[in-house]
């Protein structure tokens, strides 16, 4: 296999790179067919699929919180990375479906999992909620303060779907997805470029109106249905195929190869008719780009940790592919990883 040499990052004297050790992922045991929803469009499983790739989907059970999924997910990539959650330095939690506004579900976690020495906290940049904590992880990392960080994608959209609105509930399914990045990378393993962007323009295109302090929880917002997720979907679509080449674009340009000299790209999962534009639009093959979406619908934050663990643990991903991770969501907010394994 070809090594394409990728820029070094220097502090200082010392080059120090962040890599994946190990992954963890969790889904509820609760399956949902596409048939669920035959009460808001007939023949819903045709559909569903025929526009978004989905067939099925998992939700939480009532006394199931993100947390708990996400402290599933961290164990496994505990195990997974052979080391004991006293070494994690710090834990960071990607969600837009934390347990409750505080304290951070990233804490819940900590304690769930016993990592006595680590700090811990939430990021929320809704479906981008993992590649940032990524990013935040590799960071912490590439500053040397910090030998091993946790990054952690999970949500529960089925708390907060409106089961009314038929252009959203069946899109959404529950999980999480952990990976532990450690120091030790060098050209040849880890991450090697990363590229995040938001626009604060676009942030009433995906929203819980009334979930915050402009608009606490009242009779009257729960009546308007304002509780609940909302997204104008067109407005969505366009804005990420947009986005979805520029990510491609902007990390190959930085690693100065072409997208032809990636292995496998794992988008977020939202909606396999964008994947088919972005195949078409890009020339990089569809059945490299890594996906579970029929399989669990769109998982928001747990998306990409969700098909990054299945594919490292299945053997697909090997060791020398080069892989690109992305997402993009809520905010607006987008970006991706170039990573090395």
């Amino acid at each position: 296999m070809k090594i394409c040499p990728l820029r070094r990052v220097e502090i200082g004297d010392a080059m120090i790179i962040s890599k994946i050790i190990g992954s963890g992922s969790c889904l509820p045991d609760r399956v949902i067919p596409n048939s669920h929803f035959d009460y808001l469009v007939e023949n819903a499983d045709e559909w569903i699929y025929s526009r978004t790739g989905i067939r099925e989907r998992r939700f939480a059970h009532a006394d199931q919180a993100t947390s708990d999924l996400a402290s599933v997910a961290a164990k496994k990539a505990l195990e997974s990375a052979g080391i004991d959650a006293s070494e994690i330095d710090c834990i960071v939690v990607g969600t837009s479906t934390p347990d409750m506004s505080l304290p951070s579900t990233g804490c819940i976690v900590q304690e769930n999992i016993g990592a006595k020495n680590a700090f811990a906290f939430d990021v929320n940049a809704v479906c981008s909620s993992f590649v940032y904590a990524l990013e935040i992880a590799d960071n912490f990392i590439k500053c040397g303060k910090y030998k091993t960080v946790m990054a952690i994608g999970a949500d529960t959209y089925s708390k907060i779907l409106d089961f009314n609105d038929k252009n959203s509930c069946p899109l959404f399914g529950d999980g999480a997805g952990a990976a532990i990045l450690s120091s030790g990378g060098d050209i040849n393993t880890g991450v090697q470029h990363t590229y995040m962007r938001s626009d604060g323009k676009g942030w009433p295109l995906i929203k819980v109106p009334s979930s915050g302090s402009r608009s606490p929880v009242t009779l009257a917002t729960i009546e308007a249905r304002d509780i609940y997720f909302q997204m104008a979907g067109k407005q969505v679509y366009i804005f990420a195929t947009d986005v979805i080449p520029d990510i491609i674009d902007t990390l190959c340009a930085k690693a100065r190869i072409t997208p032809a000299d990636l292995d496998y790209i794992i988008p977020h999962q939202a909606n396999v008719r964008m994947i088919d534009f972005i195949s078409k639009k890009s020339g990089f093959p569809k059945e490299r780009f890594l996906l579970n979406l029929d399989r669990c619908g769109n998982t928001s934050a747990a998306s990409v940790a969700l098909v990054l663990d299945e594919n490292l643990r299945n053997g697909t991903i090997k060791p020398g592919h080069l892989v690109l991770a992305m997402g993009f969501g809520g905010g607006l907010t987008w970006g991706g990883l170039l990573i090395r394994f």
